[in-house]
């Protein structure tokens, strides 16, 4: 049956023409759609796809859990009514089956799948916010198994990041319906979360390193602040003395966190492509309804709601759920290299957390007040992101916003030259439109159109990335990885870091080159432009250097062009990507790939290599562009006696390159 969307409303909402309704028949349309997929009993829902690391039995508590937590949302949010009477007592069975020790159905204890830990912090969450209608209405025996199949998580020991706040969550309903806790558990959670704490609002998805911290992507937003507000709001009256002003503090730092985030929005509703766990995709819509949730204050409701409905609209304009109401591993369509070992059918369900909304009253301002702009609807901007070490640009005329990143790698203490590279943590950029290219090989195009042999994988050994990135690239075309990095500075639209060039990809033993060169790098952000430098120092041992820029994708193969120091692709709505440059020898080239970036089937990709050995203590730069209409690339000359270089910009900024001082501006004669 066709999906039927409710009628627009352009002057409530000038932006999305979303409304409340149409959040409501979204969710009723994906929970019709898992429906067929339960067991008789509703205990587990096993969706087609490809099975996690915890197994299938897992999986299907998986999409028991995940699912629940959407319904919890629209059951609440219709005070048990409008229809959802049906949907309370079909969770409730599963609640029933899934807890009994003797059904076929039952649910994996904790102390067997520790991903069960996860799943039942879901559960957790919608039986508090669904207690009248569901929890009250159970059977003693029932709630009794429910309570019995909760208790493994008091004490139990999880993984040292967002982890320990499923087993809070979980403690802190036992605790309210009278079941066993723990002090020591709530306490070390509350602890954990405070050493992880990097100011401004962010939160380091925990780390074992000391700061500054390397750990950020979506789940400082969809983890490590909505669960610490949901704990003190299941709490309530039962909280001790010593969780006085939880909620305070917790309630500013998403002020501050959301004032920051609102920044890395495209106005299309695209949340930035970064960090691992995207095929949760629009669950990053989540920490904006919960700072009206909570009372953060920190935007206009119609603000909130502009990117909570552009976020989901974004991906239902793109076919997402498909046609069957599912959601697939993937970002718009089924792209099995967006998965983590962990990722199993039901795990893009995390989604659900993005319809919290609905549990504000339909006479909140967050859905009676008009949509307002974005900061990227209102002009072109650049933010500097202290915590994360990013600086953000945004542009207008495209509604993308592009980061610089040199804070962020997700590698912690003791990871050396074998640390395996993460495609979604340690490129230089990363943006709202496009995501880089993955790992599996393929039949490459070239730019005459003909189809030459595969390349190797690009994330494995002899390969590796080459969008958004900068390698040693040695004679048998392998390049080197950036993890892990150090940051040097962060300064308005510039950022600095350093790391050492290291081999392999895939995290082997292997015996360094000693020393291995350090490749400093820094970007400059202006619109639609980042002009990114790169000094090596140390000695490249015969490998040349190699700069990337975006890898734009189509349905179609986009148009590749290179000219001397320049080349381009284009796709088929006119998304451009390209690299000019700006200082030292640089030729030009394009790669072009088939299924390896969850925006569309092709992709290409402009860069720039030295055509010969990189030069110890070298300085190179390029401008690096992705927009729709880029314009002109600025200039860069030599300014001072110190060797300092500046940016010269089309509009007559400039700004200040900090890799400049001290490196003659004759090292590469231009000719």
């Amino acid at each position: 049956m066709p999906y039927l969307r409710p009628a627009e409303d352009r002057e409530l909402s000038p932006y999305t023409g979303w409304t409340r309704a149409h959040w409501e028949r979204l969710a009723d349309r994906m929970l019709d759609a898992v429906r067929p997929h339960a067991t008789p009993g509703q205990a587990l829902i096993h969706l087609p796809g490809p099975v996690s690391s915890s197994g299938r039995h897992s999986d299907g508590l998986e999409g028991y859990a995940r699912t629940f937590l959407l319904a919890a949302f629209r059951i609440a949010g219709a005070r048990g009514a409008g229809g959802t009477e049906a949907l309370a007592e079909r969770y409730a069975a599963g609640l029933a089956a899934g807890t009994d020790p003797a059904s076929p159905e039952r649910w994996p204890r904790m102390s067997e799948c520790g991903q069960a830990k996860v799943e039942a912090a879901s559960i957790a969450l919608g039986l508090h916010e669904t207690r009248p209608w569901i929890w009250d209405r159970l059977d003693d025996r029932v709630r009794q198994r429910v309570v019995d199949w909760f208790s493994e998580m008091v004490g139990t020991e999880v993984p040292d990041n967002n982890w320990v706040w499923f087993r809070a969550i979980v403690e802190a309903f036992l605790r309210s319906v009278g079941g066993p806790w723990k002090p020591a558990d709530l306490a070390h959670t509350v602890a954990r979360t405070e050493s992880w704490y990097a100011g401004g609002g962010w939160y380091s998805d925990g780390a074992d390193t000391p700061p500054p911290f390397r750990n950020y992507d979506h789940y400082s937003g969809w983890a490590m602040h909505l669960y610490p507000l949901w704990y003190c709001r299941i709490s309530g009256d039962s909280a001790d003395a010593a969780e006085a002003g939880l909620a305070d503090r917790y309630r500013a730092r998403l002020r501050d966190y959301l004032t920051d985030l609102q920044y890395l929005v495209g106005a299309d509703g695209a949340p930035l492509y970064q960090g691992r766990s995207l095929t949760y995709r629009y669950a990053a819509a989540a920490p904006f309804w919960a700072g009206e949730l909570f009372g953060a204050d920190a935007l206009a409701p119609g603000l909130t709601r502009r990117i909570g409905s552009g976020m989901v609209r974004h991906f239902t304009d793109r076919a997402d759920p498909d046609d069957s109401g599912l959601l697939s591993l993937g970002w718009y369509r089924p792209h099995p290299p967006i998965r983590q070992n962990y990722s199993g059918p039901a795990s893009p369900y995390w989604a659900s957390k993005s319809f919290a909304g609905l549990l504000l009253p339909a006479d909140h301002p967050a859905w009676t007040e008009a949509e307002q702009p974005l900061p990227v609807d209102l002009g072109d901007f650049v933010r500097t992101l202290h915590a994360p070490g990013w600086v953000a640009s945004g542009t207008r005329a495209d509604g993308i916003v592009r980061i610089a990143n040199h804070g962020a790698d997700h590698a912690d203490r003791g990871q050396v030259s074998g640390a395996a590279y993460d495609p979604f943590y340690c490129r230089w950029a990363y943006s709202t439109a496009t995501g880089p290219e993955l790992g599996g090989p393929g039949p490459v195009p070239g730019p005459d159109g003909a189809v030459h042999a595969s390349t190797p994988d690009l994330d494995l050994p002899g390969g590796g990335p080459l969008d958004s990135h900068v390698a040693l690239v040695d004679a048998q075309g392998r390049p080197t990885h950036r993890r892990p990095l150090e940051r040097l500075a962060l300064d308005g639209p510039a950022a600095a870091s350093r790391h050492r060039a290291r081999r392999p990809q895939d995290g082997s033993p292997q015996q360094p080159r000693e020393p291995e060169p350090w490749l400093t790098t820094a970007s400059v952000l202006h619109g639609a432009w980042e002009v990114r430098a790169v000094r090596v120092d140390g000695d490249p041992a015969g490998a040349a250097l190699r700069i990337g820029g975006w890898a734009v994708a189509g349905d179609r193969p986009p148009v590749l062009r290179t000219a001397e120091g320049r080349a381009s692709v284009r796709n088929q709505d006119g998304l451009q990507g390209l690299v000019v440059a700006l200082h030292g020898p640089l030729r030009a080239g394009v790669r072009a790939s088939v299924g390896r970036t969850s925006f569309a089937e092709h992709a290409a990709v402009a860069y720039l290599e030295t055509p010969d050995p990189a030069r110890a203590g070298g300085l190179y730069v390029a401008a690096i562009a992705l927009g729709r209409e880029p314009g002109e690339p600025p200039e860069l000359v030599a300014d001072g006696p110190q060797g300092e270089w500046r940016i010269h910009w089309p509009d007559g900024q400039l700004d200040r390159l900090p890799l400049g001082a001290n490196v003659s501006p004759t090292e590469f004669p231009q000719e």
